[in-house]
């Protein structure tokens, strides 16, 4: 097991954290470019909204499987959780805007959505948790805030992960096999990274 585990960090190692951000760019670009030259479908708008939404959560889980890929089956994939966290809030923020300037085309619009449907209420509410943790995504911001209050900042990806996996599952109508099995992947790692509770020894 440790000889595969070497040889795969070993590979990890010698790929460039920047081929995360360079692979969601160009992704974003062609479903775009599908989306212009109408390649989605019917409802091009529509079918872009769920395939940015979509890859914003596949992002989202595997920046999640960090930490226990490293703690249980020692895969070290450290240095690109910066790249994938960054890259899945672009992925929101595309996701957002699609909805908000191409479907519905109006921040009243947006804004009566929030309100009156649950799958965009809790959807806005993870965006608006996920957007300090992009700003914060960099060696200036870690240093002004100090490492320890940086962790604790970033612990609010753990909220905003299950708003996410709530709205796709609002969102889908009808039974959906698959939001259900995102939502507990999303609960599954966040319950690896709970430790129990040391006993207490007496001296």
């Amino acid at each position: 097991m440790s000889a595969v585990t070497d040889s795969i960090n070993g590979a990890v190692r010698r790929v460039p954290p920047w081929v995360i951000y360079l692979g969601g760019a160009a992704y974003a670009g062609w479903q775009f470019w599908r989306g212009i030259n109408g390649q989605l479908g019917p409802d091009p708008v529509n079918k872009l909204e769920h395939i940015y939404g979509e890859a914003g959560l596949y992002l989202l889980v595997a920046g999640l499987a960090v930490t226990p890929l490293r703690e249980r089956l020692r895969i070290n994939l450290l240095r690109f959780r910066r790249a994938i966290g960054v890259t899945c809030f672009a992925f929101a923020a595309v996701h957002l805007a699609v909805y908000a300037l191409l479907d519905v085309q109006s921040l009243g619009r947006v804004w009566a959505d929030v309100v009156k449907r649950p799958y965009i209420t809790v959807g806005m509410l993870a965006f608006v948790l996920l957007l300090p943790l992009a700003v914060t995504s960099n060696n200036l911001s870690l240093r002004r805030l100090g490492g320890a209050a940086w962790r604790q900042l970033h612990k609010l990806v753990y909220p905003a992960a299950i708003l996410v996996g709530l709205h796709w599952l609002w969102l889908a109508k009808g039974f959906r096999l698959e939001p259900i099995l995102w939502l507990t992947a999303i609960l599954l790692l966040l319950a690896l990274r709970i430790r129990p509770a040391r006993r207490f020894r007496p001296a």
